[in-house]
């Protein structure tokens, strides 16, 4: 490769065999003088704006967490959009939700993930080559930068196997951009050699930045970690472990191959990735860095919200072993909402910050707003989820699941919160009018959920009389909050979201800015937490697997390892343990573990993704779609408040939807790329 070229050139040379040059050639905005290799990477300055150049990759369409616009993927069978379901222009690249469910998307649809991950990909393997020959920086910053890079790389490829399952890995030194494209023509790689060399880079990584990466200040809050490396590392191994991937033997796997025909899933079950899932998350652990974060608890004033019941075990203790000194709803709350910065969030491992378009987590949260805090008030939960959360004692919600064909036989509660009730002090934080339906529910139910009568602060209202509002979504509610045919802006199931939102948040005169800034929550510490007891209830054997550090873990079923990731989630949450009896029955441990999950990290983009890769979509993302029948008005509260199936909102599962469709046009530039199973091969 000749030295002189121009700078930008660096930056693309190898990609256009993935995609369009012309896409391509969009990050000239950096640099515009003709520079040698060697004088871009002998340059600290040249050598950091090449670096976030890569990292700028990360934004927009790659956000682990965003409003739709850039993924739906946040939303599946516990969050939907009601909004851009009408008038759809194509030429906007938006998918309306039940497009999105109905697997109504084409090849053409949500494709600059590909391009994005392979532009930058390319991008850190230049750095990652050259970084060492700077001038102007110490051997561990340049180490340190090495490992970010590589962190990039093999992140952006995670990205990718995530969405696409297998996919094309480019070698390490780059692809001859000279060459024609059909002696560049690179297949897929299984899922297996994918995880094994994403896990395998992640481990490089963090062994580059320990020394200088444990840990970032503020400035460095949205560049990644020593931690960031294993947790990422392990999330690949957890997936890799699970059924979509280790011992698939369905109708799909057999069609997913490469071009030689050679089974891209494997269809042969190996309990050891188990272990090393588990070996990956607890090295996240052992490192001593991560904790929950937790809000101490107030008695007085308005900081007092919801305390849990007496279980003569967590209620009993001080944080972290129970809840007696903690506020578990406003602890899960300010998690999420913007009262932590990233560098002051002890839980948040890895996270874009607030680096992100104008899809961002704040674009959610106007999405979340009652239309009385001048927001879009289209953003809902789903009745399956109401129905997970469980009593603040741990035991299930009265009728759960009754509509869905899955409850008990128990029925539903009946009434309502009266006057005198709320006087007297009962079922907080529940006020007159509040079905009780939504009483005595753990502290995260009313952190995340906003029922029909919820609270509402909004206190940066600038109208008195819409701040601290009781907000109900009867067709009737004089603030346009409920149901209306001639607009959008009304919730589907009658279930809006809090989680994410501020107390300081409001969309009011259509302003951004007073929307409290949000940190995407991309790998959290509970994730991690919740991984380790899921990976360890699978294994029946015992191994005996290496650490990142070389010590050696010695890998089984072990309950008292377990309870290592399920107490912390449980304790900061205000929920008691499970009983032995599900410790000790590893399916039912799995339907905790998936319930845990399903409620914890609601709304960050893992539902859609845990689903797939335990193969429980077709089963969960098939049934109907329940809520409160929101044509009811206040009259008729009754009625309103007995689930009904929604018919604004559509569900099926088909094959074709275990992953997204490869573009057409990179199935054109690459003739041994083969495309999913389900979707077109040509236009």
């Amino acid at each position: 490769m000749q030295k002189k070229i121009y700078f930008v050139l660096l930056l693309v040379i190898g990609t256009c065999v993935l995609f369009s040059c012309k896409d391509a050639l969009k990050s000239d905005q950096y640099f515009k003088d003709r520079l040698t290799t060697d004088k871009v990477f002998k340059s600290k300055v040249y050598t950091e704006e090449w670096l976030a150049h890569v990292f700028n990759e990360f934004r927009d369409i790659n956000a682990d967490v965003a409003s739709k616009g850039f993924t739906p993927h946040c939303f599946a069978d516990d969050m939907f959009y009601g909004d851009r379901d009408k008038d759809f222009d194509p030429s906007k690249n938006e998918i309306s939700y039940n497009m999105f469910k109905m697997g109504q998307y084409t090849e053409g649809d949500k494709q600059g993930t590909w391009t994005q991950c392979y532009r930058g990909i390319r991008n850190a393997s230049t750095f990652i080559q050259n970084v060492y020959m700077n001038t102007e920086m110490k051997p561990a910053e340049i180490e340190d930068y090495r490992g970010q890079a590589r962190f990039a790389r093999a992140y952006l490829y995670w990205l990718l196997l995530r969405k696409y399952g297998p996919i094309p890995l480019l070698p390490d030194e780059g692809i001859d951009y000279t060459d024609s494209y059909d002696e560049i023509a690179t297949p897929r790689s299984t899922y297996e050699e994918c995880a094994e060399y994403i896990a395998n880079e992640m481990l490089q990584a963090a062994k580059e930045m320990q020394t200088l990466g444990m840990k970032r200040g503020q400035d460095g809050s949205a560049r990644p970690t020593c931690g960031a490396a294993l947790a990422t590392r392990a999330k690949v191994l957890l997936y890799a472990a699970s059924p979509l991937a280790n011992g698939n033997k369905s109708g799909f796997a057999a069609r997913l191959t490469n071009d030689t025909g050679k089974r891209l899933l494997s269809e042969e079950y190996n309990e050891e990735k188990w272990a090393k899932a588990a070996a990956a998350a607890r090295d996240v652990i052992e490192l001593g860095v991560y904790s929950l974060y937790t809000a101490p608890f107030q008695t007085t004033g308005t900081d007092a919200t919801v305390v849990p019941p007496k279980d003569n075990n967590f209620s009993e203790k001080n944080w972290p072993e129970g809840w007696a000194n903690i506020d578990p709803a406003k602890s899960y709350a300010q998690v999420f909402d913007g009262t932590l910065q990233a560098s002051g969030n002890p839980e948040l491992i890895f996270t874009r910050g607030n680096n992100q378009g104008g899809e961002s987590v704040a674009a959610m949260v106007i999405h979340q707003l009652p239309r009385s805090a001048t927001g879009w008030n289209t953003h809902g939960l789903t009745q399956k989820l109401i129905d997970a959360y469980s009593m603040n004692d741990g035991t299930d919600a009265p009728g759960k699941d009754k509509e869905i064909g899955r409850g008990n036989g128990s029925e539903r509660v009946s009434g309502y919160v009266t006057q005198q009730d709320y006087d007297q002090g009962r079922y907080k934080p529940l006020r007159p009018g509040v079905s009780l339906q939504y009483a005595n529910r753990e502290p995260r139910f009313y952190a995340s959920v906003a029922y029909n009568g919820s609270f509402w602060t909004l206190l940066n209202e600038t109208r008195p009389e819409n701040r601290n509002q009781q907000v109900f979504y009867y067709v009737d509610d004089n603030k346009g909050n409920g149901m209306n045919s001639a607009n959008a802006y009304w919730l589907r199931t009658g279930f809006g979201v809090k989680k994410f939102v501020h107390p300081n948040d409001t969309y009011e005169g259509g302003n951004n800015s007073r929307v409290v800034p949000k940190t995407e929550p991309a790998i959290r510490y509970a994730d991690i937490l919740l991984a380790y007891a899921e990976a360890l209830n699978e294994i029946d054997g015992s191994y005996n697997i290496p650490s990142w550090r070389g010590e050696t873990y010695t890998i089984r079923r072990d309950i008292m390892q377990m309870q290592r990731g399920i107490h912390p989630v449980r304790i900061r949450a205000g929920v008691p343990d499970y009983p032995l009896s599900v410790y000790n029955n590893k399916n039912e441990m799995r339907k905790a573990l998936k319930r845990e999950r399903f409620i914890e990290l609601m709304g960050e983009g893992q539902r859609y993704y845990d689903l797939r890769r335990w193969m429980d979509a077709p089963a969960e993302e098939s049934l109907p779609i329940y809520g409160c029948n929101v044509m009811m008005g206040s009259q008729e509260r009754d009625l309103f408040h007995k689930p009904v199936a929604v018919w604004t909102l559509k569900t099926t599962f088909a094959d074709k939807m275990w992953f997204w469709p490869i573009s057409l046009s990179e199935l054109k530039r690459n003739n041994r790329l083969t495309q999913n199973p389900g979707w077109n091969y040509n236009d």
